[in-house]
């Protein structure tokens, strides 16, 4: 790999719109390596760094935990990763997010029938729902 078409931890950050301090995490935590050194020590990354940092954020605003992230990653490295390995670890984020669903439309009904109780008390009256919790 040329050593032009490779950038430096901060051209990195810029182009992925991250701190550098997250560059460093994801490091720390083998999600992303940089592909070379300088003599002056300068971590290098190749343009495909952008576009892995980019699916490591997107993957976490969905929810995935970075042991997934890191799971699917090393999937991909190497080889192609198949949807039959990819797949449960979609699945398995599906079903924590429909069950977090499930428990806010819980809350909401609570939270529905607790202004209820509020309208339905006088105003000067001490507040009926102290007494549900």
């Amino acid at each position: 790999m040329a050593m032009t078409k490779c950038m430096r931890i901060g051209d990195l950050a810029r182009a992925a719109a991250v701190p550098v301090s997250t560059i460093r995490y994801y490091e720390r935590k083998a999600l992303l390596r940089p592909t070379a050194r300088t003599e002056a020590r300068y971590r290098l990354y190749a343009p495909a760094a952008v576009e892995r940092l980019l699916f490591i954020r997107s993957a976490q605003a969905v929810g995935f935990t970075l042991r997934d992230i890191r799971m699917l990653l090393d999937l991909q490295d190497g080889h192609t990763a198949r949807c039959g390995e990819v797949r449960p670890v979609i699945e398995r984020r599906l079903a924590e997010v429909t069950a977090r669903i499930e428990e806010f439309r819980e809350f909401r009904r609570t939270l529905e029938r607790f202004v209820d109780i509020c309208r339905r008390s006088a105003e000067n009256d001490s507040c009926p729902v102290f007494e549900k919790f």
